[in-house]
């Protein structure tokens, strides 16, 4: 009985020491552009597993990226959230952040070159299966992660939270990629209009996607700054927070996971 307590008392210990562990990497795109990363992963698991890339929203790679990175890791995932603006920038005043965005948007060429460049960063560390990768994306990132679909990157799947659903490059017949749309009911900055050609989009392309449409929520929905952020000093976008549809959000994600990582 004594050993087998001391063997229990041991394993608990161990538990308590295996932390998710997180690290910055400075990499480049291909373009030379000077990229961050913040990299999260449990230690507690050997092996490797399925990788997930977190793409921020239009502030940039800031502290709610990094967090998701985290939250997936104890998910047992190594997530990286990448950088799409170079230089790990980021902001809190809207008007920065739209900027910082239309410049992203208006290369798209250079923008897929930075989403690659994370993809090949997240495939090389030693935690993660090259052969399981999916891609998260909130805000403009859900347009990235959709637009990475469209294209045919190869991911096992993307999710898309209150993310931008048009597009200069509509997905064509053959897209195989899936795909999970989480959007808010009453999100003022995607219009009802963009989601009927989103749907129809799809549906032409006879894509594998599910769109989940939550009653109530608006833009900016899963990110607790979001409240504050649309009140702030400098004025701010229709965007808020909604724990309903950030948890219930984040539970589809989950779902969809164990579906396509099987």
């Amino acid at each position: 009985m004594r050993v087998w307590i001391a063997l229990t008392l041991m394993g608990l210990a161990g538990m308590a020491q295996a932390a998710v562990k997180t690290e910055q990497i400075n990499y480049k795109s291909a373009d030379g552009t000077p990229l961050v990363a913040y990299y999260a992963y449990d230690d507690a698991i050997s092996g490797k597993r399925p990788g997930v890339l977190v793409v921020h929203e239009w502030w940039g790679l800031n502290d709610y990226a990094k967090r998701r990175a985290r939250d997936l890791a104890e998910l047992g995932y190594a997530a990286m959230a990448i950088d799409m603006y170079g230089e790990g920038k980021n902001t809190e005043h809207p008007k920065d952040a739209l900027t910082f965005m239309q410049a992203a948007l208006k290369d798209s060429d250079a923008s897929n070159k930075r989403f690659d460049a994370g993809l090949q960063e997240l495939k090389k560390q030693a935690q993660t299966d090259p052969a399981k990768i999916a891609a998260i994306g909130y805000c403009f990132g859900g347009k990235v992660v959709l637009d990475a679909a469209r294209r045919g990157e190869p991911l096992a799947g993307v999710v898309s939270f209150h993310g931008a659903l048009a597009t200069q490059s509509p997905a064509k017949p053959g897209i195989k990629v899936p795909m999970l749309v989480e959007h808010g009911a009453a999100d003022s900055m995607v219009t009802a209009k963009d989601v009927e050609a989103f749907k129809q989009e799809m549906d032409a392309a006879k894509a594998d996607y599910k769109f989940v449409s939550i009653e109530g929520a608006k833009h900016g929905f899963t990110n607790p700054d979001a409240d504050r952020l649309s009140h702030g000093e400098h004025g701010g976008p229709d965007i808020g927070y909604n724990k309903a549809a950030d948890q219930s959000s984040w539970a589809d994600m989950q779902a969809f996971f164990k579906k396509i990582f099987g």
